[in-house]
């Protein structure tokens, strides 16, 4: 695994031991980056990577022009790819690691520009993260579309594989009738990431 693009562009990665880690592949971080370079959203961006595993994701924001990432992870493994990473890139004044659980971790989070959400294929808990979210910009990687509350919209989805890559905005116009948390049904046309 290697970082893409960017300021590390062709640094390899470690990625933590074991079956309970699904790293991103390179094709679909290099098409997910590409995108948001092209929306503008992770120059000087502060971002988080949930569920970071290695810390491919937030890494290649940190080399693509990110101000800082807060990564979360709560896999012992995990956490020990992650502090490697971050050491032989020094990476230590723009990051932050927190060993914790996502959810929890989020609720206490300053304001982020972008979240990067890759938890295990079959996580069930997609409202209440969105929710609980400090961006209002989400890219969540699952196996199948994600259930959102009230007050998010998807603004793109592509499937690579078994993995369904899907933007995910707050809509600020969200009528105030509607309850923050409540199920909304997610779209199930498949858009090009460009």
């Amino acid at each position: 695994m290697r970082v893409i693009a960017g300021e590390f562009r062709g640094r390899r990665l470690s990625a933590p031991e074991g079956v309970t880690t699904r790293p991103t592949t390179d094709r679909v971080r290099e098409a997910v980056f590409n995108s948001l370079v092209s929306m503008d959203l992770l120059r000087d961006a502060h971002v988080v990577d949930a569920f970071a595993g290695s810390g491919a994701l937030g890494i290649e924001a940190l080399s693509r022009g990110a101000a800082h990432c807060t990564f979360l992870e709560r896999d012992r493994r995990a956490l020990d790819a992650l502090r490697e990473n971050i050491s032989s890139l020094d990476l230590h004044s723009r990051s932050r690691v927190v060993p914790s659980d996502a959810l929890a971790a989020l609720r206490n989070l300053p304001e982020a520009t972008v979240l990067f959400a890759d938890p295990p294929y079959g996580y069930e808990g997609w409202v209440a993260l969105l929710v609980a979210s400090p961006a209002n910009f989400v890219v969540a990687e699952s196996s199948r579309s994600v259930d959102l509350p009230a007050g998010w919209t998807v603004n793109r989805e592509k499937r690579y594989g078994r993995t369904l890559v899907t933007f995910v905005e707050r809509d600020f116009d969200v009528p105030a009738s509607e309850p923050e948390g409540s199920l909304v049904h997610t779209t199930n046309d498949i858009q090009e990431l460009r």
